[in-house]
């Protein structure tokens, strides 16, 4: 099964009213995953943000960009969400912040899954792994200098340091094939995901990361003329049923 190697990758975070994050997750969960995955757009993973209880990120990817649009049309003008929207959207306050990503290179598309996903409600029987999520925004297109850059250079010092990228997708510039759900345009980002045992793995990394020579010496000067802002760190930890775990 090759079903996380998708081409168009949403990224989707959503802010949620105070103490609605677990009532929508329980909902997507449980009513919201297999029929989105029916019509052809895997939900790749779902999260709690560590970081701030009152947003829920998650994946969910797509052949191509025509393909996207049969899908969510599908979805979205379909009994399931017909059912279930309103007590969905009743849980947010924004929905809107999505980037559209593809991988950055035929190396940097999401593993395929370990085994099936878990049916709602079975509890996993050791506790998941944590993902860190980092969006570099550039001030150019990430071009093919840059990834041949992140993945000759970069990626060996972030694996040295404990934190092997798992995926690494960039803009994904297409034309919306589905208006009618909202994209950050005109943004260049590139973003990186990796797994950690807890939370002590992932502390680990950053402090290391933070005191690497390497990093400094020969990464930081090319990041600095091409990255714009301070990159946004997602610590993120899945739900029983995500398939990155």
């Amino acid at each position: 099964m090759n079903a996380l190697r998708r081409p168009v990758v949403e990224l989707r975070q959503y802010t949620l009213h105070a103490g609605q994050r677990d009532v929508l997750i329980d909902l997507f969960d449980r009513e919201l995953v297999e029929p989105q995955e029916a019509v052809g757009m895997p939900v790749l993973g779902q999260f709690r943000d560590l970081d701030d209880p009152d947003r829920f990120v998650w994946l969910r990817g797509f052949e191509d960009m025509p393909r996207r649009a049969e899908a969510l049309q599908s979805f979205y003008g379909g009994p399931v969400w017909q059912a279930h929207r309103d007590r969905a959207n009743a849980t947010m306050a924004d929905s809107d912040d999505v980037l559209l990503l593809r991988p950055a290179s035929a190396r940097g598309g999401f593993p395929a899954p370990v085994g099936a996903r878990r049916p709602h409600g079975e509890r996993a029987a050791s506790p998941p792994s944590l993902m860190l999520a980092t969006i570099w925004h550039g001030n150019a297109p990430f071009d093919a200098a840059f990834v041949e850059f992140f993945e000759r250079q970069v990626r060996p010092v972030l694996a040295g340091t404990g934190a092997e990228p798992l995926a690494y997708l960039q803009s994904e510039h297409a034309p919306n094939t589905f208006p009618a759900l909202p994209v950050r345009t005109n943004e260049e980002v590139f973003v990186w995901f990796a797994r950690f045992t807890d939370e002590g793995h992932m502390d680990d990394h950053l402090n290391r990361l933070q005191h690497s020579g390497r990093w400094h010496d020969e990464v930081l000067p090319t990041l600095s003329k091409t990255l714009a802002g301070t990159p946004q760190r997602l610590r993120l930890a899945p739900t029983e049923r995500s398939m990155l775990r």
